[in-house]
């Protein structure tokens, strides 16, 4: 596989790797362990140092609809453990000399997150009745984009798992909506399942256009996708 010109694909061919039988290891963790060992995004990304393979994601979302510009004030939201507050730091160029073109990335979650570089990211619940007002605060003025990548912890039941999702991707946009400037980006994860129309629905009234799409680095068989509001009217 071949790295194209924006970085936001894995580079060259990797030998497959087999995992072997081991007493204690169940089919269904040895059967993750790999896809872990042979997935080449995992392995691009310890490459690269990004915290996750998730990093990709949001790259290659950029790479379609363009929403992290430099100079851009970035919220990500459920920051833990790091991968999109990376690539947005990176896009927007935040942390980099005073001047033109220089943004700034904060991010927030309830689990501590080692810091990052270029970014402030606090140890913090976004549903806290502050968080607006501090987030806005750190960034200097609203913000230009909301990022979430924020998963609940599986249960294995998938309309739990669905319905848990869409309650936090629907707790972004109610958060957004108090912190985006006008024409301002908004990108949640979602899950397929029915409910996402509901959100949808909602992002259609207060964005100008709202997108539903599954990036190359989500894996095949995820139900996830990602719902991109551009255009806030505030």
């Amino acid at each position: 596989m071949s790295r194209d010109p924006s970085g936001s694909r894995p580079t060259g061919r990797r030998a497959t790797v087999r995992v072997k039988t081991a007493r204690g290891r169940t089919v269904s963790s040895q059967r993750w362990l790999q896809r872990q060992l042979n997935d080449p995004y995992v392995a691009e990304a310890k490459k690269r140092g990004y915290r996750s393979r998730a990093a990709f994601k949001l790259l290659q979302l950029d790479d379609q609809f363009r929403f992290l510009k430099p100079g851009a004030r970035v919220v990500d939201l459920g920051a833990a453990p790091g991968g999109w507050t990376q690539v947005a730091v990176e896009r927007v160029k935040a942390g980099a000399k005073a001047g033109k073109g220089v943004g700034v990335v904060v991010g927030i979650d309830i689990t501590p997150v080692e810091p990052i570089a270029g970014a402030t990211v606090l140890a913090k619940d976004f549903y806290d009745e502050d968080a607006p007002a501090e987030l806005t605060a750190l960034l200097g003025g609203p913000a230009d984009v909301v990022l979430s990548d924020m998963a609940a912890s599986a249960t294995g039941e998938t309309q739990v798992d669905h319905l848990r999702i869409m309650g936090l991707a629907e707790a972004a946009h109610d958060f957004a909506r108090q912190i985006l400037k006008p024409g301002g980006t908004f990108v949640a994860k979602v899950l397929r399942g029915g409910t996402e129309r509901t959100l949808l629905d909602l992002l259609k009234k207060d964005f100008a256009k709202v997108r539903h799409v599954k990036p190359e680095a989500s894996r095949a068989d995820s139900a996830e996708m990602y719902v991109i509001g551009t255009g806030f009217r505030g």
